[in-house]
């Protein structure tokens, strides 16, 4: 008998923490709900119904204390519920325009990679070309290009395959076994000078940019003028931006004409590392040919050495 009064007890007593349970779970979730309607109701609508609400508390069966009560106390709930719907509302916006940015900063480099898997079979089927001609006739040229192309590929493949930025000494190293490659293609059609100061070599700088500017070059200004030109690379640094150029003495670029990929990807590239602190500038020097410019912010690495 008394095990049964126990348990009957048990029973009622877990019966009434279960309803009490489910009774707080319901005002909790009430509040809530109010809370959020607080947060997003018009201050317009909140105003007419506190008008309202006064309106009720003047009659004679209204209590205009507990009315006021409540209209003070909807009022400190409707600031604090207000500046936590805004603070949602800006994380969403934030949250929103970085997913926004991390995929058009993923289409920029999907194209970019997609754009040098179209450029880099056709210049290694035209450098493996040159090298099985030279082997006969010209085998310590042959043995050279070779070497260039090694070397080429040494500095590229890791950069292609780079996320990010690299070092304009990456970017420099890389270009010059691909203009020695071009040199000996090109023979004396092609010149090639590189002014770039020693200090300059770690300053951050994105991948395969300087690599597109020099194939513009040569491909549009050097390769239709029968006695080629030369090709200079520079890199200065005023204030706190960094610039390098690609000039060339070519037959010159048509600047109405509107970019290509290449020139359309460096760009939209620019936008998406830097915004509006960077760009690509496209030239006429007086003395003809075309300048390639990119300037970016001036960020050096203290602690890349030479940048390579």
């Amino acid at each position: 008998m008394k095990k049964r009064l126990a348990k009957a007890g048990y029973d009622n007593a877990k019966s009434l923490l279960d309803i009490v349970r489910e009774v707080g779970e319901t005002a909790a979730g009430l509040w809530w709900r109010f809370f959020d309607w607080l947060a997003q109701v018009e201050w317009r609508k909140l105003i007419i119904i506190w008008l309202l609400l006064l309106i009720l508390g003047l009659t004679p069966f209204g209590l205009p204390k507990q009315t006021g009560a409540l209209i003070l106390l909807s009022f400190g709930l409707k600031v604090l519920a207000g500046g936590k719907r805004k603070a949602e509302l800006e994380a969403r916006d934030a949250t929103s325009h970085a997913d926004e940015e991390g995929l058009e900063r993923r289409l920029v480099e999907a194209r970019m990679a997609a754009l040098q898997a179209q450029v880099e079979p056709h210049f290694l089927f035209n450098t493996l070309a040159l090298i099985g001609q030279l082997i006969e006739t010209d085998p310590p040229q042959a043995a050279l290009i070779h070497q260039n192309l090694i070397d080429y590929l040494r500095a590229t493949l890791p950069q292609m395959r780079a996320k990010g930025a690299g070092t304009l000494g990456r970017q420099i190293e890389m270009s010059r076994a691909y203009l020695a490659i071009m040199q000996a293609r090109m023979r004396s059609r092609l010149a090639v000078s590189v002014d770039v100061p020693e200090e300059m070599l770690s300053a951050t700088f994105p991948v395969m940019m300087l690599q597109i500017l020099i194939e513009n070059a040569i491909k549009h200004g050097l390769e239709p003028k029968i006695e080629g030109g030369r090709i200079d690379i520079r890199a200065s640094v005023e204030g706190r931006m960094l610039q390098v150029d690609v000039i060339d003495d070519g037959i010159g670029f048509n600047i109405h004409a509107g970019d290509g990929v290449g020139l359309a990807n460096v760009r939209e590239r620019l936008r998406i590392l830097y915004g509006n602190r960077a760009q690509l500038v496209i030239e006429k020097p007086l003395i003809g040919g075309t300048q390639a410019s990119i300037r970016i912010p001036y960020a050096p690495d203290i602690f890349a050495g030479s940048g390579k």
